[in-house]
């Protein structure tokens, strides 16, 4: 499914790749931040034959209109507050798309699946 903003002149459709392509990249940018994790055993063997690395971890979920909701899977750095790396991947993720694509981000949620020593 995508997300649709509706302007005067029309509507602008985004696909969820793209937007997923935008919180991989905004993500990655982020202090403490080792790398994103697969958010299954799916995607893990399916991202071992694509070069595309910014959507993984990745989850986007939208109901067709201009709300967005984002899910990362992530690795973190060992010695890092993850409260503070969670809440700057938030804000960054958030901003990012917002300023973008003009939709509105209901929420970012982390899911931390390891630390990196």
């Amino acid at each position: 499914m995508s997300a649709t903003l509706k302007t005067d002149l029309g509507k602008i459709e985004y696909n969820e790749p793209y937007i997923a392509s935008i919180a991989g990249y905004s993500a990655l940018e982020c202090y403490g931040l080792v790398g994103m994790s697969q958010k299954n055993i799916t995607e893990m063997i399916s991202n071992l034959f694509k070069g595309d690395n910014l959507k993984k971890g990745v989850k986007i979920k939208t109901d067709g209109s201009e709300n967005v909701i984002v899910e990362l899977y992530i690795t973190v750095k060992y010695g890092v507050s993850l409260a503070a790396v969670a809440e700057n991947i938030i804000d960054k993720v958030k901003y990012s798309i917002e300023k973008e694509t003009g939709l509105n981000v209901q929420s970012v949620d982390i899911i931390v699946q390891g630390i990196q020593i």
